[in-house]
């Protein structure tokens, strides 16, 4: 009879393990989807709740809301990405091919002026507009090379946008039916490590949180940063140019994109000095305070060391993706108390054998 039984929970076992195998299967191509809807409802929960009040508890319009807002916000920078990429690809194909028509343009008078390089820069640029081949020649052995690049990034960008889309999607289910999923989480994890278990899981959502607030703070910032820039250096639309910034903070190497084009305008607009300043503005201000504020921000909500957090980021980040930005963290989090509570419990005592 005990051996039927074991039998019996032997085959219950491995009906679990090939149910839990196969669910993983099914939702693998949707975890990236799924844990961003689960960072991005824990971090605005409060904010959806306020939004439910004032709707008058119609959680299915405010979650509705709140899921346009947040794709305006998240989905939208990767949509200007996307369509600022393809009208730079069609300027530059059409440059190549009015260079290759007209031929190069005699060098401008500043640039044998320029200190050290300018004879032997203007030398080159006349030799090249005299023999177009000189030029053409190494770009059609690049351009080959360049058009792959820019579609394996285009296809990338264009995953990126589709998983964030869905993730929103899942963010409107999770808000609609999010308190009900919380508290079926909260008993399973007392069930399973106690009332610790639920401290580490109030760590990882403070921590989650604190990622959020952090990219969204360095975001205003740079944004900021940016428009004063832009206004200084005397940019036309300098207020529409920090906020297309601030949307595009979200994305990896996104400041970039606005800013290097509007010291190339300066460039050509013969504003050479005012283009240099806002190159030195935007790699030493602009673009280098998300390396040190985003860290910062995240460590106050993280209660752990400012240097775990900022390993927590890059590595995450080279690990999961731009996800890892959040995991990272979390994890380094979770483990860091653990390993903080264990040092800091005193040691059972032990009696000593004489």
């Amino acid at each position: 009879m005990s051996t039927a039984k074991n039998i019996e929970q032997l085959i219950a076992l491995s009906l679990l393990v090939l149910l839990i195998i196969g669910s993983y299967l099914v939702l693998r191509p949707f975890v990236s989807a799924l844990l961003w809807a689960a960072l991005l409802c824990y971090a605005t929960w409060p904010i959806f709740l306020r939004l439910n009040g004032w709707l008058g508890g119609r959680r299915g319009w405010s979650a509705i809301v709140l899921c346009l807002a947040i794709a305006a916000v998240v989905v939208a920078p990767f949509v200007v990405v996307g369509l600022s990429l393809a009208e730079n690809v069609t300027r530059l194909n059409t440059a190549l091919h009015a260079l290759v028509a007209q031929g190069l343009p005699p060098p401008p008078r500043w640039v044998a002026e320029l200190p050290l390089v300018g004879g032997k820069l203007q030398t080159a640029w006349l030799a090249a507009a005299n023999d177009i081949g000189t030029v053409i020649e190494p770009l059609q052995r690049v351009l080959p090379e360049v058009s792959k690049w820019l579609l394996g990034r285009s296809v990338a960008l264009g995953n990126g946008v589709l998983q964030l889309s869905l993730s929103v999607f899942i963010l409107f289910f999770l808000y609609r039916d999010g308190a009900a999923l919380a508290q079926r989480v909260d008993n399973a994890l007392v069930r399973i490590g106690g009332d610790h278990a639920r401290a580490l899981l109030q760590l990882a959502g403070n921590t989650v949180k604190g990622v959020v607030y952090g990219i969204l703070g360095t975001a205003i910032m740079q944004g900021i940063l940016a428009g004063i820039g832009f206004l200084i250096a005397g940019v036309p639309g300098a207020l529409l140019l920090g906020l297309a910034t601030f949307f595009l903070s979200v994305v990896p190497m996104g400041p970039p994109l606005i800013w290097i084009p509007a010291a190339a305008w300066l460039y050509y607009q013969g504003e050479i000095g005012w283009a240099i300043f806002l190159v030195v503005w935007g790699i030493a201000v602009v673009s280098s305070i998300d390396n040190f504020l985003k860290p910062y921000l995240i460590s106050q909500g993280a209660a752990m060391p400012f240097v775990l957090v900022l390993l927590g980021v890059l590595g995450g980040l080279v690990a999961f993706g731009f996800v890892g930005v959040f995991l990272g963290p979390t994890l380094l989090a979770v483990g860091y108390s653990l390993v903080r509570d264990w040092t800091l419990s005193p040691a059972s005592d032990t009696p000593v054998q004489s």
